[in-house]
Parts: C-alpha cells; structure tokens; sequence
C-alpha cells in the first residue's frame, strides 16, 4: 500500500528545482562564492565549502576593516588545508549579515595567500540552518517570514579560478638600447 501522494510543497521546504537552473552558466563544476555584511562593508569572495569544518578568513581583510584588535590568540592545527598541515595562532568572532540575518561567527585568522577573503564552512552552514547547492548556485536557509536564498556569484568564481596564459614579455637588453645624449 502506498502512503498520500503530495500535490504540494509546504511554504517553509528547503527545495531547488530545474528552475533554478535557467540562469547559470552551464554546464559548470563551479565552487560556491557569496558575498556577505560585516560592519556594512561588503566581503567578496567567500567560498561556502560543506567539506570544511572550521570558517577561515584572511589577517589581510581584518586588517582592512580595521579590526585587529579584535583578534585573540588561539592556536589550532588544520589538516589537510591548502594540502599541508597548516598552524593557526589567532581567531575572531565577527558578526556575518547575510540578508538581513546575523549571525556571530568564529574564524581562525590565516596569513596564507588564498584566492578567497573568507571561507564558510560547515558550522557556519549547520548554525543557519541553510542548505547549499554548488549545482544551483545558491544557498537557502528559513528564516522569520520564511525561506530565503542566497544567490552564488558565479561569474566572479570564473575570474577567481580562472589560469590565464600569457605570452613572456620580453626583456631588452643594454645591447639592444640605443642612448641619445
């Protein structure tokens, strides 16, 4: 026997649909990058990785927001990261507005020259109650009134990861230059 047959999806469903689907650059195997609030300053460049455990964002980007003094010291080893094993000595606790809805998250604080200002993971994921798609690009998570959805900014993705090859430019040598006095 067979249970109900549903002919509708209730309002608070985390779903995605071929629908969401009509406005990506396809096909793609893109990573997830959004952009978030922090301070009413715009971070781009934040990759949404369900594979990581800890957040990460760059000492470049505190430093630039100009909040340094509110990093504490706090060593922790990732394994595994970059593909070496890699020593934090600092974390922060910042505010993320995503939409309207914030939420205090703790970073580990990284000198590495990454691709990404900030990487949100797993925690950061589980604590919103979002659910991410790397196919449909976007991330959706309940809120007061609802669901609401973060869209994916895949076109900067394109440019984050793309590899350019260049012609050399060539080098003149002090033979190859004439002087004129």
């Amino acid at each position: 026997m067979e249970g109900p047959i549903r002919d509708h999806v209730a309002e608070d469903t985390l779903a995605f649909s071929e629908d969401n689907l009509e406005t990506l650059a396809e096909p793609h195997n893109d990573t997830l990058v959004i952009s978030f609030l922090l301070n009413k300053i715009q971070v781009k460049h934040v990759l949404v990785d369900p594979g990581s455990s800890t957040n990460v964002i760059r000492l470049g980007v505190v430093e630039q927001l100009g909040l340094l003094d509110q990093i504490i010291l706090a060593s922790r080893v990732f394994h595994g990261f970059n593909m070496t094993d890699e020593v934090t000595k600092r974390e922060i606790t910042l505010p993320i507005d995503t939409f309207g809805t914030v939420q205090n998250t703790k970073f580990q604080v990284i000198n590495d020259n990454i691709r990404y200002n900030a990487l949100l993971s797993r925690s950061w994921i589980h604590s919103m109650r979002a659910v991410p798609s790397t196919l449909h690009q976007m991330i959706k998570f309940p809120i007061k009134d609802g669901i609401t959805t973060i869209y994916g900014e895949q076109h900067v993705v394109k440019e984050m990861f793309t590899v350019y090859q260049e012609e050399p430019t060539p080098v003149l040598s002090t033979s190859d230059v004439s002087w004129s006095i």
